[in-house]
This record gives structure tokens, C-alpha cells and sequence, in this order.
């Protein structure tokens, strides 16, 4: 009996042995943070985002490895966010230092919390910032930098007993496109409580702005320009401003007139109600003199703008389809009143060399074009197109001299062959084939002429539903 109850004894002394150990070597396994180093909180963003987390640790087997978690934004972990691992640092055999990174897409908080975790799945308690908190501000800010509210205008108009809205411009830079961006609304310096979105009614005057909004983490240098809104009684017109000033450059895409901010818009030029134009602001690259009406809710007022253009007047007396007997010549002139302007002339869309005056004297049948533009300040420049026509009879011969100075430097042949049922072959006197076309229009040569010969010498060969010409093209320089 006595042996029984030795064994019992023996048995129960064992087992108990196996839980004391196996319990304390449980709890030997402790991590403990360390106090943040200088830091009150954790505010990052596209241009900082490296933190560092000091702990020291025993009785873990050897490669163990540790992360760094904050808690969700309410202070909790039960679902913790995982930050990025950038670096650990071994400090000494008991104590490291992780440098981390928190997520991008962090929802801010000022309430987070941070603690480290092992693999072998134990945690530490939360991490004390330098002011001795557990919770603190954690943000990523993916915006860092100055706004627009109000379409970069700084004046708005306001109704008595209307309302206005006010709202972040898409003008660069903007954080207009980013998702979770909450701002904060001020009115003569002071917070204008709830209000966190991207556009705000007003019913009141004042001077307004907004900034982006980041807790604790938020920076005065993310703020927006300052926009005086005044009442409509206090004598302020509605004004226009032009991009590129007034006078403006015509050149391009014009200019953009931009009204003050008000509900809706109606644009006039002229007098004349202008269709679809409905927004704060309407381009043009035009003069004229426009106006426009803004409905402030419950008010309207308008604005003018005399719109002037630094462009330049001109004209040409071409007669577009003008029959050119054979032998005649007739003078075209491009009337302008701009002092320092270039002249060009085409033929068949080939420039023609050494004709810069404001006349040109047309020998032959073609399609022409004049270009005339400025040389200096507002750069541009205006066309004119006119085609000149011909007899039939002695302007069907077929030319066999080409004088690259004179006033026709290419081989014009008679409209008749310029179709697409006829083909144009011009062979060198090397045997070379230089032009293998159809629809000929009057445009060879088109590159420098081998002047090897004094005056060389091609063959040409037409073959049209009429028949087939062949002769010879000698070319004068």
C-alpha cells in the first residue's frame, strides 16, 4: 500500500514539474519597448517615411524575427496594420532596432498605437511616445503642398440672403483627385466646425480659405489662397480676367476669360448670347467685346472685358479660278498694316525660292498659296490659297525647259495630265528613273539637280487614255 501511494506521489510530483516548466518558460519570453526617440508622433508622407523602433528582448531561440504593428485607428489590436520592414539593427544579443515605414493608404488617426510582435507570437505592451502617451497621431500625408479654392480667384460675390459655394479648384497643384483627403474650412482665421469635404456653402461674408486636414500631423504650409467674399451691396462688379492678358497673343489656343465665382454663367460677345458657354470660364482667340451675366442666388450681376489682340490684319486681291490667258501675267498682293512682316509664295505646295515681298507675279497656272507673318513680339501668321486657271491651245504644250531661278521652277504640264489616269515617268540622261508617278501635280524637281552637266538633261514619258508623249526636259540653273 505504502508503495502505491510512493509511485502516486512520484507520478503527480512529475507532472506537476512539466507544468511549472512548461509555464515558466511561457513567460520568459518578454519584449520590452523602449520611449520613442524624440518623437510625439508619426507623420509621414511622399517626401519622409522612415521610423525607428527600439526594444529589448530575452529568452527567445535563436532566429526569431519581430515586425512592427500599430493598431487600427481606434487604439485596438484586434486587427492590427502591418508597417513596412526596411532594416533591423542588432544592437546587442538582447536588444534591436527596427526601421519601419507605415502603410500608404493609412487611415489617420490620433489615436494609434505601436507595439512589437515575434514570430513566435508574442507581443509587447504599446510603445510610449516622448510626451509618455500610448495613443498618438499617425498620418500619411500624400499630398504636401498648397492649393486653390475658388478657381484661383480671390474675390467672390455674395447675395443678401443668398449663398455661395466655395470649393478646391482643380488648378495645379491640386489634391482634388486623391481619395480620403479631408480639408478644414477657416473664416477670418477661425475653424468653421464641421465641414471636412471639398466644397462648402457660405451665407456669409468674410475672408475664407481651407486647409488639408491631417490631425495632429496637419502643417499650416497645406493651406489654400485667401478669397474675400463680399456682398453683393457693397458695390463690387463682376470682373473678367484674361490668361494671357489684355491685349492677348491670337496665336494658339487663345486665351481664357474667367469670371467671378458665382452659381451659373451666361457669356455674350457682342451682345450676342454665346451657345454652350455656361462656365466660370470660356476661351477664345478672338476680339470682340464680351460679357458675361453671374447668377449669385438670388442676385445677378455682369462684367465686361474689351478684348483686344496683339494679331494683324490681312488681305490678298487674288481671284480664286482666274483664267490665265496664254502669255499673260498678273500681279497678286498681300495688303497688310503690320510693319515687320515675312512674305512666303507656293506653287503645288512647293515653296518658291526667293519670293519674300508682299507681290508676286503669276506666269503660270497652279495652285497657289500665300503665307504672311509676323517676325517679332506676337508671333503669327495667316494663309491664303487661290488657284489660277488656264486656256487651252498654246498652254497644252508640253514645256521642255526648266529655269530653277525663274519664276516657275518646276515642270508644269497642262492640267489635262494632272488625273489619276495618267502616269509620269522622268528617266535621267543616265538611264535612271527620277519620278515614277501618277497624278502628277506639277511639284518636280523637288530635291537639287545634279549639275555635273552644265545643263542636264531628262526624259520624260506621259502615258494617258489619249496616248502616249515622250520628249526631253532640260534643266537651267
Amino acid at each position: 500500500m505504502i508503495q502505491k501511494i510512493t509511485l502516486s506521489f512520484f507520478k503527480v510530483l512529475i507532472l506537476f514539474s512539466i507544468l511549472l516548466f512548461a509555464r515558466s518558460n511561457a513567460y520568459a519570453q518578454t519584449i520590452a519597448p523602449q520611449t520613442f526617440d524624440g518623437l510625439e508622433k508619426l507623420c509621414a508622407g511622399n517626401s519622409f517615411n522612415e521610423f525607428y523602433a527600439s526594444f529589448s528582448y530575452i529568452d527567445f531561440p535563436a532566429g526569431t524575427t519581430f515586425v512592427v504593428e500599430l493598431s487600427d485607428a481606434a487604439g485596438n489590436f484586434t486587427t492590427p496594420v502591418a508597417t513596412t520592414l526596411l532594416q533591423t539593427v542588432d544592437v546587442s544579443a538582447t536588444q534591436k532596432t527596427i526601421k519601419y515605414a507605415v502603410p500608404t493608404n493609412l487611415v489617420g488617426s490620433d489615436t494609434y498605437s505601436l507595439r512589437v510582435k515575434s514570430s513566435t507570437g508574442v507581443t509587447s505592451t504599446r510603445f510610449r511616445n516622448s510626451l509618455g502617451n500610448t495613443a498618438f497621431p499617425a498620418y500619411f500625408k500624400p499630398y504636401e503642398s498648397s492649393f486653390f479654392i475658388n478657381g484661383k480667384t480671390d474675390t467672390a460675390m455674395l447675395c443678401a440672403g443668398g449663398s455661395l459655394t466655395l470649393s478646391v479648384s482643380a488648378d495645379t497643384p491640386s489634391p482634388i483627385n486623391i481619395s480620403n483627403i479631408k480639408y478644414k474650412w477657416y473664416k477670418d482665421d477661425v475653424l468653421i466646425v464641421g465641414q471636412s469635404s471639398k466644397d462648402i456653402v457660405i451665407n456669409s461674408t468674410g475672408k475664407y480659405y481651407a486647409e488639408i486636414d491631417y490631425g495632429q500631423c496637419s502643417d499650416v504650409n497645406f493651406s489654400s489662397n485667401r478669397v474675400n467674399v463680399v456682398s453683393s451691396s457693397s458695390g463690387s462688379n463682376v470682373t473678367i480676367n484674361s490668361s494671357l492678358g489684355n491685349p492677348f497673343c491670337a496665336s494658339g489656343t487663345g486665351t481664357v476669360l474667367t469670371a467671378t465665382s458665382g452659381n451659373s454663367y451666361a457669356w455674350k460677345k457682342d451682345g450676342v448670347l454665346i451657345a454652350g458657354a455656361t462656365n466660370r470660364t470660356y476661351s477664345t482667340n478672338e476680339s470682340g467685346l464680351y460679357s458675361v451675366e453671374v447668377d449669385f442666388g438670388g442676385c445677378k450681376a455682369t462684367g465686361t472685358i474689351d478684348l483686344k489682340s496683339n494679331s494683324f490684319e490681312a488681305s490678298i486681291d487674288a481671284e480664286d479660278g482666274y483664267k490665265l490667258s496664254a502669255g499673260e501675267t498678273v500681279t497678286i498682293t498681300i495688303t497688310t498694316g503690320a510693319a515687320d512682316a515675312t512674305y512666303e509664295w507656293y506653287l503645288n505646295d512647293n515653296l518658291i525660292p526667293n519670293e519674300t515681298t508682299r507681290s508676286y507675279v503669276v506666269a503660270v497656272k497652279g495652285n497657289y498659296k500665300a503665307k504672311v507673318s509676323l517676325a517679332s513680339g506676337c508671333v503669327s501668321s495667316k494663309e491664303f490659297t487661290f488657284r489660277i486657271n488656264g486656256e487651252s491651245g498654246p498652254s497644252s504644250v508640253i514645256p521642255n525647259i526648266i529655269k530653277l531661278s525663274g519664276m516657275n521652277p518646276y515642270w508644269n504640264i497642262p492640267d489635262e495630265y494632272k488625273n489619276a489616269n495618267t502616269k509620269v515617268m522622268i528617266i535621267s540622261s543616265n538611264g535612271d528613273m527620277v519620278l515614277d508617278v501618277v497624278n502628277y501635280q506639277g511639284d518636280w524637281p523637288q530635291n537639287n539637280v545634279d549639275f555635273k552637266n552644265v545643263n542636264p538633261v531628262y526624259y520624260y514619258v506621259i502615258q494617258s487614255d489619249t496616248g502616249e508623249k515622250k520628249g526631253s526636259i532640260t534643266v537651267i540653273k
